[in-house]
Parts: structure tokens; C-alpha cells; sequence
């Protein structure tokens, strides 16, 4: 169903109107209306009446889809660069980043989706008497709600193989960025997507969100780990299946045989890529202390050479926050930490001379704990740096979390041993957090506090369906013979158990 992009012309704004504006500018992008109770149940309706056709498509028909869609973003990139860029104020280098990372997907869906999604051949409980087949069932409507950040990657990431699955889709923006979200399902329904399969609400976490969540077969979220964990409740109320990517605090661990120069560069993509607005970013720096004076000053040069300008060009290396409670929130923890004795390397400032919310790429040191930059996600371009002694105290150091997305490690010969002693769900060796993302064929997601299930691979695709096993047995039943004593059928079943074992 198709929701309203703007307020009646004559009528001006509602209560359930609100404005997007440009972070680069606070220029105004549109205005649009907040979904109501009851255009959000109707819209669940509607998919879940469209979703019960589209299960009976063929998963090749479902997959040109994709690929039409993947043609059709290539098609309008400009245009979707704009459009992210004005609703987030990223550099356009982050930007398309994100169109990219689509690409890849879409690739990978419209390769592996069948594979993923077949029936498959089980062994049957009893040879040659029983054939048995597992085969996946769509779960139904499935509810994705996510925030700002990444506005291309992340609804297309979570939308695309539930729609493959056989499922309807019912997304949830952020508000910041929902003209990007509108935009996106347009073109998946000039790719032919099935009308109302998918649609678009509109609100408030709270209200839209909680929503979606009350409605929905399966909830993908992407947020803080707070917000996930209210959201895993509600869902395991109603015993409806859940999957969150959550909050980081993800460490690079820069070892004794590192090339340092590679490390440092890749440290800065990894650091302020998308302002540091990521829950991938890497927030903590842990160095030898052979390789630290080599490394942070080396890490200085390339963090002074970055450049910050608004708009929609080329130039810029870093944009601007998304807005007033991202500054002060970034402000605040360094301001805070500077306080009570850490030292600024560079940055640690913001910029209003280039818009009201950029704020400098910062490099802290002097780290300790108790300071809020020390151990809690900032979501913004600082990184503090802690110089160790060995190998374990980095180790130590970097597990030393509640939250276990992703881990960097940069060594010539130590890289794969001490990987397997992080505690994350991703791990990147010598890089920082692209190589394990890009990797569409492996499962991404977090231990502890960082989330629940998983994107990518097969796992992202099948955790939007049932496993239903059928089970075909020939010649008689599973059940004891008529005249045939319990004692013997117990007799009989434990024979056939231990016949069982003896076949290799």
C-alpha cells in the first residue's frame, strides 16, 4: 500500500506530520505524515494477503526481481546518493559505499537464494522404510526496522531475503531518513515486486516501531543494544521469531609484527568512515609498544590530511553527524574524558564554520577506566588508543567488553591464532571491517551485547522461513504389531537400535 510522501497541499502540516531537514545545512528535505494505527495494521493486512500468492512463486521468478532491482539502482545511483547524502549528511564516498554494498548482495541472493531456499533430502528414521525431506517455509509478514545510519544498505540488507523467502515485508525507517526507504521500495515495485508485498510506515520508534513489532511474524531490528532488548521481549511475548544487529565497541589490535603503515591507513577508514556513525567502527586502538611511536604518528598524518565539506561532492573524506543529539552526545564523552585527564592527539572539536554538526575526527589517548569513551559506544569519529605490552594484555584488553561485534587484528604471521581468542562475531585480519562485511557468503552479526542471529550467507536468508520436516513411511507404520506384547516391541525397537549403531 502506498503511504502519503506529503501533507495535503491545502491543508498544511498535521499533528502527524513531520520535516526532514539536511544535517549539512538544516535545510528542509520534505515533509511527510506519520502512519496512524491503523494504516500500519492495514498495511500489515494487505502484505500478508499479497504474501500468501508470492510463497507460490518460484524462487527463479522471485530472484529476477532482485536483479531488476539490482539494474534499477544502478540505473539511479546519483540520484540515491543525493538522496542519502542530503538525509544523513555522509560524505558521498560513504554513500556510495552503500550502493555497493547493495550490488553485492543482490549478486549474492540472486547466486545462492536457490541453494539456500531448496528442498533437501534427510535421513529417514528407518532405511529403506521412511523418506524424509526438509523443506522452507516463509514465516509471513516479516517486520524490519532500522535507523539512520545507512539508509540504502541496511533495508535492502534485511528486506531483500525475506521478500526471496517468500515473505511480506512491512519496513520501518528512521524518520531522519525516510525518503531514502520510500524511494528504495519504489523502484523494488518498478522491478515488479508484487503491489502491497512491501510497504513503508512512517513514525516514531516508540509508536510506529512498537507497532511493527506488535504485527509482525519476525522482527529484524537494527539499533542500540538497549532498544534491542526491549524489542526481544515484546517478541518473545508473543513467541514470534527476533534478529538484531546491535550496539559496538570494536577494538584493532595492532601486534609487534604488524605492517604499520597499512594498519594506520586502514585504521582510518575504519574509524571515521560514515563520521564513525557505524556499529561496525572501530572506537578502541590497541598497539605493541615497539610499533606505537611508529603508528601513531604515522595514524596522526593520515587523520590532519582528512577533509570535511557539506554537501553533495566528491571532495569531502568526512561528513557532517546526523544532528544536534549526535554532536552533543560525541561532544560531550570527549569533553568528559579530556576532564578527567585524556589527551587529545587531534580533533576533538566541532566545526560549525563548516555546518552545525560536524565535529573533527578525534584521536584520544591517556584512556582509563570510569571515562564513558573508555568502555561505552560513542557513534561518532573518536578513537581512543592504548599502548600494551604483549600479545595477551592486547587480547585481554580487547575482550574486556560487553559487546562482541567485530575485532580487527593486524599481524604478519599471528593473525589467525589470535583471532580465535576474540570474543566477536566478525574478525577481520589485517583490515579493519570491510573484508569479514564484504564476505556476503559468511554469516555477520555479534556475541553478547552486540545482537542475536545473523545477516548474510545462508543463515541471513533461512532465518526468514520455517523448517518443516515431511516424513513419507512404506510398507507399514511406526507402531507396535497387533497381538505383539509391549515387552517385545520394546524388545524389537532396542534390536533395531543397536543394528542402527553397527552401520558405519
Amino acid at each position: 500500500m502506498d503511504l502519503r510522501e506529503k501533507p495535503d497541499a491545502d491543508s498544511g502540516l498535521t499533528a502527524r506530520s513531520f520535516t526532514v531537514t539536511c544535517p549539512f545545512d538544516d535545510s528542509e528535505v520534505g515533509q511527510l505524515s506519520r502512519s496512524t494505527p491503523q494504516e500500519i495494521r492495514a498495511a500489515f493486512a494487505a502484505a500478508g494477503q499479497a504474501q500468501r500468492h508470492w510463497a507460490e512463486v518460484p524462487v527463479e521468478r522471485r530472484i529476477e526481481v532482485i536483479r531488476r532491482f539490482a539494474a534499477l539502482v544502478d540505473n539511479h545511483q546519483d540520484e540515491l546518493l543525493d538522496l542519502a547524502q542530503r538525509e544523513t549528511g555522509k560524505a558521498r564516498i560513504s554513500a556510495a559505499e552503500e550502493l555497493a554494498d547493495i550490488g553485492l548482495w543482490t549478486h549474492y541472493l540472486a547466486r545462492e537464494g536457490g541453494a539456500a531456499l531448496r528442498t533437501r533430502q534427510r535421513q529417514g528414521g528407518f532405511p529403506l522404510l521412511t523418506s524424509t525431506y526438509e523443506r522452507r517455509v516463509p514465516v509471513g509478514v516479516v517486520g524490519v526496522i532500522t535507523p539512520w545510519n545507512y539508509p540504502l544498505t541496511l533495508p535492502m540488507t534485511d528486506s531483500l531475503p525475506a521478500l526471496l523467502a517468500g515473505n511480506g515485508v512491512v519496513l520501518k525507517p528512521d524518520e531522519q531518513t525516510s525518503h531514502t526507504a520510500l524511494r528504495l521500495v519504489k523502484l523494488l515495485r518498478e522491478a515488479d515486486l508484487p503491489q502491497n508485498l512491501m510497504s513503508v510506515v512512517l513514525g516514531s520508534g516508540e509508536e510506529a516501531g512498537g507497532a511493527v513489532v506488535d504485527h509482525a511474524d519476525y522482527v529484524m531490528f537494527t539499533g542500540s543494544s538497549a532498544t534491542g532488548k526491549v524489542v526481544a521481549q515484546r517478541c518473545a511475548q508473543r513467541l514470534v521469531g527476533f534478529s538484531g544487529e546491535l550496539g559496538g565497541k570494536n577494538p584493532m589490535l595492532v601486534l609487534e609484527d604488524a605492517d604499520v603503515s597499512h594498519a594506520a591507513t586502514a585504521a582510518v577508514n575504519s574509524c571515521f568512515a560514515n563520521t564513525g556513525q557505524l556499529c561496525m567502527s572501530i572506537e578502541r586502538i590497541y598497539v605493541h609498544s615497539s610499533r606505537w611511536d611508529e603508528f601513531t604518528s604515522t595514524l596522526l598524518k593520515r587523520v590532519r590530511s582528512l577533509r570535511l565539506a557539506p554537501g553533495l561532492t566528491w571532495k569531502a573524506d568526512v561528513g557532517s553527524l546526523v544532528g544536534q543529539a549526535q554532536l552533543s552526545r560525541v561532544s560531550e564523552r570527549v569533553d568528559e574524558a579530556v576532564a578527567t585527564g585524556a589527551e587529545v592527539l587531534a580533533g576533538g572539536r566541532a566545526r560549525p564554520d563548516i555546518g552545525p554538526y560536524f565535529y573533527e575526527p578525534t584521536l584520544l589517548t591517556n584512556v582509563s577506566e570510569g571515562m564513558r569513551v573508555h568502555r561505552e559506544e560513542t557513534f561518532g569519529p573518536v578513537v581512543s588508543l592504548y599502548r600494551v605490552d604483549s600479545e595477551e594484555e592486547a587480547i585481554d584488553a580487547a575482550n574486556d567488553t560487553d559487546y562482541g561485534l567485530l575485532a580487527s587484528v593486524w599481524s604478519r604471521q599471528r593473525g589467525d591464532e589470535v583471532a580465535q581468542q576474540l570474543r566477536a562475531g566478525s574478525v577481520n585480519i589485517n583490515d579493519g571491517h570491510t573484508a569479514a562485511w564484504a564476505s556476503m557468503d559468511a554469516p555477520m552479526g555479534g556475541f553478547g551485547q552486540s545482537g542475536i542471529g545473523r545477516r548474510h550467507g545462508h543463515e541471513g536468508i533461512t532465518k526468514y522461513t520455517e523448517s518443516q520436516t515431511i516424513a513419507r513411511q512404506r510398507l507399514a507404520p511406526v507402531a507396535r504389531i497387533p497381538g505383539m506384547s509391549q515387552k517385545q516391541w520394546a524388545r524389537m525397537m532396542m534390536r533395531g537400535v543397536r543394528a542402527l549403531r553397527s552401520i558405519r
